[in-house]
């Protein structure tokens, strides 16, 4: 494997993934030290988490090597820190693809986060039901 490579952060609610971009491989992709497809396993995970590598259209993933280090939050936020990482990787890969993944909406990190609970309310704004006796 070679030494040289690129990495980007990616992060969605509590989710935080560290993505290293090697090019020249031979097309390995792995997350915390599992092969991606069984550590992705709910079906089209694996289409989000490659799909700015797809648009960027810079070769196959057969000559990449990808390795993803993930922590926190769930299975939805750790496919989308990925994807913001990859994104970000691949902007570091090549500055000329900033306006293709731009178009993609994969450079945009999604702010989206659970609400915190207010007081007096069930959730963060459902109120408890009124009861007129």
């Amino acid at each position: 494997m070679t030494l040289q490579y690129f990495e980007g952060v990616g992060r969605r609610k509590t989710s935080s993934a560290r993505v290293r971009l090697y090019p020249g491989g031979n097309g390995t992709f792995t997350i915390n030290d599992k092969p991606a497809e069984e550590y992705l396993t709910r079906g089209g995970d694996m289409e989000i988490a490659l799909a700015p590598l797809k648009a960027a259209n810079v070769g196959s993933l057969s000559s990449y090597n990808i390795t993803v280090k993930v922590n926190g939050g769930g299975v939805t936020g750790q496919t989308d820190a990925i994807q913001l990482g990859m994104a970000r990787a691949l902007l570091k890969l090549d500055e000329n693809l900033r306006g293709t993944l731009r178009r993609g909406g994969y450079l945009t990190r999604d702010a989206r986060a659970k609400e915190r609970k207010k007081p007096g309310l069930k959730r963060a704004r459902k109120a408890p039901t009124y009861t007129k006796r």
